[in-house]
């Protein structure tokens, strides 16, 4: 990986965080009216728009530090980054409610040119503390899961199974193993497929299409809509009738090369005229 790759943004983090924020802002505005109005205070969209702007702005801020934190001590380490991660409230805390009242002033008294003060007390502090011990733990449960969620990769594809090189065919009662490179050609025949093995025919309980697609394709070829064969098998091919083909094959049988599946078998094998 390169420098450059190493660097790479995932944009989908800063919107998601973004429409986030713009959501929780559109949410805390009525709350804030609803507040300055059980203090007698009538508060208007525009100002509690202006308010909680001013604090979601140094929230958003914040947020590359409180990545910064989890990646340098992640909470699943152990109790110690747990314990880290609760003392992180304090500057967090003490930095929201420094950088929101520096954007409320300024916006408020050097732009607009309205009033506003922020009140030093413990009775402010301790409340704007303890929004910001739910903020600070919302976000890290945010930074969390949304890692967790962007880092899942997607499950992959069933993995095809091997083609088999041997599988077993009844005969005569018993369960005999065989060897699918020694198979001349399987031909169709009702419920059955049946094996052409140097001479010998063992039958087994599948279609022609299934088992096709169970062998190699580069290895067998489908020639009729009854055969399939063994191109290792085959020792020559000759013209027939009505522009099918004749193959002979090791074992001495003899098979239509159908001009519906010539196409097939001639792009594994090209008959050379």
């Amino acid at each position: 990986m390169t420098a450059t790759e190493g660097r790479t943004i995932d944009w989908r983090v800063p919107a998601i965080w973004t429409g986030a924020l713009v959501l929780s802002m559109v949410a805390r505005v009525p709350v804030e009216i609803a507040d300055a109005g059980r203090r007698g205070v009538d508060m208007g969209v525009g100002r509690a728009i202006a308010l909680e702007g001013a604090s979601h702005l140094v929230v958003a801020a914040l947020l590359p530090a409180i990545y910064w934190l989890h990646r340098r001590w992640p909470v699943g380490a152990g109790p110690r980054n747990i314990v880290i991660h609760v003392l992180c409230v304090v500057p967090y805390s003490v930095l929201h409610t420094l950088g929101m009242t520096a954007l409320r002033l300024l916006w408020f008294n050097a732009i607009v040119g309205e009033a506003y003060s922020f009140p030093v007390t413990a009775e402010r502090l301790g409340y704007e503390f303890a929004k910001d011990v739910i903020s600070y733990s919302m976000l890290s449960g945010g930074v969390l899961i949304l890692k967790h969620l962007l880092d899942r990769k997607p499950a992959p594809p069933p993995a095809v199974g091997t083609l088999p090189e041997r599988f077993a065919v009844r005969r005569r009662g018993t369960e005999i193993m065989v060897d699918v490179a020694d198979i001349d050609w399987v031909e169709s025949s009702g419920n059955y497929a049946v094996l052409h093995i140097g001479g010998e025919t063992l039958e087994i309980r599948s279609s022609l299409t299934k088992l096709e697609g169970e062998l190699d394709p580069k290895r067998f070829v489908r020639v009729h809509k009854s055969r399939l064969v063994n191109i290792a098998r085959v020792v020559e091919v000759t013209p027939w009738v009505s522009g099918d083909w004749r193959i002979r094959l090791q074992d001495g049988a003899e098979v239509n090369l159908s001009r519906r599946y010539r196409q097939r078998f001639e792009a594994l094998v090209p008959v050379k005229s």
